[in-house]
């Protein structure tokens, strides 16, 4: 009988990166860089940093993403610490309970926020739209701090209190910087879709205020995919130049322990 090598199990793998994640961000780069008629082109960047509108559309999204990012971390770091702190949080339950959001659809968290506000008789606009962005992100904020110091040598904390560290040095001085690699997964998993999302700002603006992610989707759906196709490109680039800045972040911090 012959046998399979091992690596060939890894080819229904390779096959779906292919398909669903290789070969769209090679669409998406090929109708950013040609035109209508399939002819290569840079106008559709030219447009897009030319175009003051776009321009301040990325500008605001950057800043609505920034205060979303920073909220989430504020609420979401006491939680996580709290929930990983054995003689603060007892009960598994609690740690479900935040977690169970993330199971539930974005669209339909969202829907449930407008008829709150709804029942509230509470203006829909941009506080409502942060308030929206922090309800349906602050869970992927939690998560990954929470894991992260939920594995941290608890030994650690208890030697600097031994030596007579006060709570404020042992947070400060191996806490925090032993959970940094969770906090930076935590902004990098918050502020990426704040910027792109558009189902969000739509629903909960009544479609007055534009996200970058609403531009993408106006384009394509008037059949301008190779301007859309341009903004998700460079949406794309920025995603990649910071995903590799925190990892340069997070090998140096390793560097340092060691």
């Amino acid at each position: 009988m012959r046998t399979f090598k091992r690596s060939y199990w890894a080819l229904p793998y390779l096959i779906f990166m292919l398909l669903f994640v290789a070969l769209p961000l090679v669409m998406i780069a090929v109708y950013a860089f040609t035109d209508s008629s399939g002819a290569f082109t840079l106008a559709n960047f030219t447009r897009f940093f030319t175009t003051a509108e776009d321009l301040h559309t990325f500008a605001y999204s950057i800043e609505i993403s920034i205060i979303t990012t920073l909220l989430c971390l504020l609420l979401g770091y006491p939680a996580a610490w709290i929930l990983s702190n054995s003689s603060l949080n007892r009960s598994k339950v609690t740690v479900m309970l935040f977690i169970l959001p993330m199971w539930i659809n974005m669209l339909i968290r969202t829907l449930a926020t407008v008829a709150l506000f709804d029942f509230l008789r509470l203006p829909l606009g941009e506080g409502a739209l942060i308030f929206g962005m922090v309800y349906n992100f602050l869970p992927f904020m939690i998560y990954p701090i929470y894991n992260t110091l939920n594995k941290m040598d608890k030994s650690l904390v208890e030697a600097a209190q031994d030596l007579g560290a006060s709570p404020v040095k042992v947070f400060t001085k191996i806490t925090l910087p032993l959970s940094k690699s969770g906090v930076m997964s935590g902004i990098m998993m918050v502020s990426m879709p704040t910027i792109s999302t558009f189902a969000i700002s739509e629903l909960l603006t009544l479609n007055k205020v534009k996200l970058l992610g609403t531009t993408i989707q106006e384009n394509i759906n008037n059949g301008m995919w190779n301007y859309g196709a341009a903004i998700a490109l460079i949406m794309l680039v920025i995603i990649g130049i910071t995903t590799l800045f925190s990892e340069g972040e997070r090998e140096n911090e390793s560097g340092g322990l060691l």
